[in-house]
């Protein structure tokens, strides 16, 4: 009797064992990868950084709210001070010119890498200092939270964005 409970103990744990191996496993996170690439609009792969993509996605549709840091309305530099403190574990000043100023060192268009910072003057006086902040992701597009439609992803080759790069920012 001893014999065939054991038995069945051990024929259960192999079968439950063999049923959650690795390949079915790895399914399941190319449909969550998928998801998040159809959700963003941007072809992933395994090199790209899945949490920031994943985090981006979360944000996407949340309405602009100025000073807002919450799912319920967040600003430009609310939205990358919290992107970066989930997903980098890093805390960023909280105003878009002081992000640049003391959070990051500038960098070029052409050397932006995934999870760097990209700032634009959208109308201030100062056309030196930065009015709105975005995170860039990779091929020219970047998130950000817009005033008119929320947190959503851009590219930078847009006019409107064009026009008003002021720079790039590597967080240090």
């Amino acid at each position: 009797m001893k014999s065939n409970v054991l038995y069945l103990f051990l024929l259960t744990i192999s079968i439950v064992s063999f049923s959650s191996c690795g390949s079915s496993r790895r399914g399941s996170d190319l449909t969550s990868v998928r998801d998040i690439s159809n959700r963003i609009g941007i072809s992933l792969t395994p090199k790209d950084n899945i949490k920031l993509y994943g985090e981006c996605a979360s944000w996407l549709g949340t309405p602009y709210r100025h000073g807002g840091t919450t799912k319920r309305g967040v600003d430009c530099s609310g939205l990358a001070g919290h992107i970066y403190k989930e997903v980098y574990h890093k805390n960023l000043s909280r105003s878009t010119a002081d992000i640049l100023k003391k959070n990051c060192s500038k960098i070029r268009k052409g050397s932006l890498k995934e999870g760097d910072l990209v700032f634009f003057n959208t109308g201030g006086k100062n056309k030196k200092i930065p009015t709105h902040v975005g995170i860039y992701l990779k091929d020219g597009k970047f998130i950000h939270a817009s005033t008119s439609k929320g947190v959503m992803v851009n590219n930078l080759n847009e006019p409107y964005y064009a026009r008003n790069w002021l720079t790039g920012g590597r967080v240090k």
